[in-house]
């Protein structure tokens, strides 16, 4: 079976212009970038670490593109544009064994609305789903979007699964497996955040119903390696 863009644990996803705006509304304004999935076709370094401030700490990832192409890819560009500022770790699984913790929706609606459709190409799986690895989540062939998650244990059987890790957290594993995991699996399946009204409502919903949950405050890229 495969696994939906939300990955559940039991079966392991048009702004108003308006005349005059003010300070804070234009702050609240999505870059053009964000609101482009098609501009988004950099080619990632062959190797590029990304530093991620969050609200439990800081962690590293070192993504490396011979693992997956288009995976890192991607993931260079939504660093790169911002697309990961101010976003929620909606999907934190502990329980009943630890599992993984899942992210990717942007806290705008605009913004999920348009990157929603934009989907690469799978890449062969050549890394295995261990501890530390970051691997986009997919609903099938040829569905990743933005959505990413890091694995908490030896997640081994997703590899046959399509589900290809692109980088590794290589420092503040331990500030991963503090993020809030109350909430559990997600709806319908668990009373956790529903995938539907996230991507719909954005971070409002989020945090009027899901206070507790952590956030990527600032993901930057901090190091590039172009070859080896």
């Amino acid at each position: 079976m495969r696994i939906k863009l939300f990955l559940s644990a039991a079966v392991i996803l048009f702004l108003a212009v308006m005349p005059v705006v003010g300070a804070d509304e234009a702050a609240d304004t999505p870059s053009a970038a964000l609101l482009n999935p098609s501009a988004a076709t950099a080619v990632a370094p062959a190797e590029f670490t990304v530093k991620v401030e969050t609200t439990a700490g800081d962690f590293t990832i070192k993504v490396h593109r011979d693992w997956a192409p288009n995976g890192a890819d991607r993931f260079f560009n939504l660093v790169s544009m911002g697309y990961y500022d101010d976003t929620a770790f909606y999907r934190v699984i502990l329980t009943p064994r630890p599992f993984m913790a899942q992210m990717g929706f942007n806290g705008d609606p605009a913004v999920n609305a348009v990157w929603r459709k934009a989907r690469i190409k799978d890449d062969p799986v050549k890394k295995s789903n261990t501890r530390g690895m970051v691997t986009f989540a997919t609903s099938g062939p040829d569905t990743r979007t933005t959505q990413f998650f890091i694995n908490y244990v030896d997640n081994s059987r997703l590899d046959g699964m399509g589900f290809s890790p692109f980088g590794e957290v290589i420092e503040g594993m331990g500030v991963v497996k503090n993020f809030y995991g109350g909430y559990g699996e997600g709806a319908p399946q668990g009373k956790g955040p529903s995938q539907g009204r996230i991507a719909a409502e954005g971070n409002a919903y989020l945090k009027e119903h899901f206070p507790n949950l952590d956030y990527i405050i600032k993901a930057v890229i901090v190091a590039e390696e172009v070859g080896k």
